[in-house]
């Protein structure tokens, strides 16, 4: 119980207290006051303050590093220059020279070995996308259906990977599949294998460490859309005579869609151009798109051909993109109806 002493504050009004005259202070500055008229002057105050951060966010570490990929994307390859491209704009005797050089979007065509990497890259994180929502469907739908008491705890436990750092995860896989490792190991001790299974750095290891990896990105964006469906549909189903089964083909999964497309796109366009997984727990032929953008800007030093792949890289996956807003959109606008 609080003591009864009429002069006693508790810490947390304390804390209160304390952040009040922070903020006092900070007012009665000399630096915010000029950097508040500064901002009235160009017309940032109130929302359009809120709103220009993430616009400025999106300007600095999207729009600028996407303008000089798609400079160098035309230039001309310099292998022995620093940097190792030449320049777009030149100047001659005042006058202004562009020089688009289209040829580094033709060699990815004209090279197979581009558009394999395209391909394949494609059905990977298609096959990984499919494989996440065959695992993650039944595990979004035993969280939403689960008494509240554990449903917090569930998904603290979908969660918990993340608080890992994503390149320790990989290398654990890496212990797991290896010739030595405790799943070989408990196979032969069971007399399953004779000698150990070669899993490691195979297209097998590249799909478990991708399912593994993007999992949650299934499993959250469903069960966010499954425990908002309203259980007396099933149960009005049930009682008109529908089995089960066919109530959770009928009512269930079509009111998911937009969950089934949200997992989907976020599992399918970081797969596409994973990079880390491919490289350390795929084989030598397991062609990614990911690992040819490496090699071509640190191996071959090839700047402008990255830049294009990593150009034509971005508009494939502007659609999925597009399709994943589309549906956020729709599912937004339903919870507002609701």
């Amino acid at each position: 119980m609080a003591p009864t002493n009429p002069g006693y504050v508790s810490l947390g009004e304390r804390l209160v207290l304390w952040m009040d005259q922070l903020w006092t202070n900070v007012q009665g500055s000399g630096p915010y006051r000029w950097s508040a008229g500064m901002l009235r002057r160009v017309g940032l105050r109130g929302h359009r303050l809120v709103i220009a951060v993430p616009w400025l966010w999106l300007v600095l570490f999207f729009l600028i590093p996407f303008i000089i990929v798609l400079k160098i994307s035309f230039a001309e390859t310099r292998w022995l220059g620093t940097p190792p491209y030449g320049p777009l704009f030149d100047w001659v005797e005042t006058q202004l020279h562009i020089r688009l050089n289209l040829a580094n979007y033709l060699f990815l065509i004209r090279d197979a070995l581009y558009v394999k990497a395209f391909l394949s890259s494609i059905k990977v994180a298609a096959v990984s996308t499919v494989i996440c929502l065959l695992i993650g469907y039944p595990m979004a739908y035993a969280i939403a259906r689960a008494d509240l008491r554990w449903r917090n705890l569930l998904l603290l436990l979908v969660i918990l990977p993340f608080w890992t750092s994503f390149l320790l995860r990989v290398y654990a896989w890496m212990g797991l599949l290896g010739s030595n490792g405790p799943i070989n190991q408990l196979l032969m001790a069971l007399g399953l294998i004779d000698e150990p299974l070669r899993m490691l750095n195979t297209d097998f290891a590249m799909y478990i460490g991708i399912v593994y990896s993007y999992l949650p990105f299934m499993i959250l964006p469903l069960y966010s859309n499954l425990e908002k469906h309203d259980i007396t549909l099933l149960e009005a189903a049930v009682d008109l005579g529908c089995k089960p089964f066919k109530a959770f083909l009928s009512i269930t999964l079509p009111l998911s869609k937009p969950g089934i497309i949200a997992g989907s796109m976020l599992v399918f366009i970081p797969a596409v151009g994973e990079f880390v997984i491919p490289r350390l727990l795929g084989g030598t032929d397991s062609l990614m798109i990911g690992r040819v953008l490496w090699d071509e800007f640190f191996l071959n030093r090839n700047w402008p051909v990255a830049s294009a792949v990593a150009i034509v890289l971005l508009i494939v996956l502007v659609i999925p993109i597009g399709i994943f807003q589309h549906y956020q959109m729709k599912e937004a606008e339903g919870e507002e109806r609701q």
